[in-house]
């Protein structure tokens, strides 16, 4: 069960242990929404579309469905529970310029439910614990 803090829906600020995870597309173009606050406040690579830079971590959201996003998604999780020290703060990844609904996108991150350095958006976690 779910029993930690949310992530917010307006994050402004890191901590230095703290890493913002948001969807990006495969070319790393990060000209809207949460990818383009990742690049401009965070430390986001024009030109890289997945994985960890500066205090950023992107997942592909815009190649296909829902089943083009879910490898990405595993190797995020994978990631965060090799990398213990830090905190990934998700947000509602795939849910804005992508299009996808939480209903789509939040049981992908089913695997996080229970990994103590991923917090998640109340509305994943609204959809994974009904």
């Amino acid at each position: 069960m779910y029993n930690r803090a949310y992530s917010s829906d307006r994050i402004s600020e890191l901590k230095e242990n703290e890493i913002f995870v948001f969807g990006s597309n495969l070319a790393g173009a990060h000209g809207g929404g949460a990818a383009r606050l990742a690049y401009n406040r965070f430390g986001a690579v024009w030109g890289e579309g997945v994985g960890l830079h500066g205090q950023t971590y992107a997942i592909p959201t815009m190649q296909g469905g829902v089943d083009t996003i879910k490898p990405y998604v595993d190797a995020f999780i994978r990631f965060a529970k090799e990398h213990s020290r830090l905190t990934f703060l998700v947000t509602r990844i795939g849910c804005g310029i992508a299009g996808f609904r939480d209903e789509e996108i939040a049981p992908l991150f089913m695997d996080a439910i229970d990994v103590k350095n991923i917090i998640l958006p109340k509305e994943f976690v609204a959809c994974l614990v009904q």
